[in-house]
């Protein structure tokens, strides 16, 4: 068969517009920048974070809705809680967490990131994680920022995520550490006798890199 040079140059400018579109496909994908990263606990599930993995790659489905009745009212609310999971924090705190993050507004960390988090402070079937009275706290450092401490706390008995929002008052403190070197995985052991049913796990992780603290709102079951 003779070369065909048009056919050639054809063939050249196809590739090139397929290359061109996958990049920009790429860059609309909201999980593929690494430089987004930060970190968030991933067992038991932040509220968000669950979203995610649950949702993240099937967000067309209308299953949603039926199943999963909150990370739906987040999607439809602001799509970028589900897909920024990572990066539930306030900035230059100075350690006063009760004076920027008002009763109501604790698992959206005050509204942080002009509101795009809110919907993680409405009451409703949440899904949970399964725990004993002894569980771990599983917390993902993807931005390696470490830690200069982690402070868990947990809804008091007779609190209901279902109806009320969370409030300072509804917890109590069970765990807190001292500094972690950078690692891509941070544990903290929890004791919480006496509880059973829903209840919210709240994590607070201050960063070590800067005064930026992330405020993590996880639904457990105690049985």
């Amino acid at each position: 068969m003779p070369y065909c040079h048009e056919h050639d140059l054809r063939g050249r400018w196809t590739l090139r517009v397929l290359a061109l579109l996958s990049a920009v496909l790429v860059g609309l994908v909201p999980w593929a920048d690494p430089a987004a990263a930060h970190g968030s606990v991933i067992d038991p599930a932040s509220r968000n974070y669950g979203c995610w993995l649950r949702w993240g790659s099937d967000f067309q489905n209308p299953a949603m809705q039926r199943e999963d009745p909150m990370c739906w009212q987040a999607w439809q609310d602001d799509t970028n809680a589900m897909w920024n999971w990572n990066g539930l924090y306030r900035e230059n705190v100075g350690g006063d967490h009760r004076a920027f993050i008002p009763d109501g507004q604790l698992c959206s960390a005050g509204l942080t990131g002009d509101g795009r988090y809110r919907s993680m402070d409405n009451p409703g079937p949440w899904r949970t994680t399964d725990v004993g009275e002894d569980f771990t706290v599983h917390l993902r450092d993807q931005a390696l920022h470490g830690a200069d401490y982690l402070r868990v706390y947990v809804t008091r008995q007779g609190f209901d995520p279902t109806t009320r929002r969370l409030g300072w008052g509804d917890l109590e403190l069970l765990g807190t550490t001292g500094r972690y070197a950078p690692a891509s995985d941070l544990l903290v052991d929890v004791s919480a006798p006496g509880r059973t049913g829903h209840h919210i796990v709240y994590t607070i992780w201050k960063a070590s890199h800067a005064d930026q603290v992330y405020y993590i709102c996880s639904d457990v079951n105690f049985s």
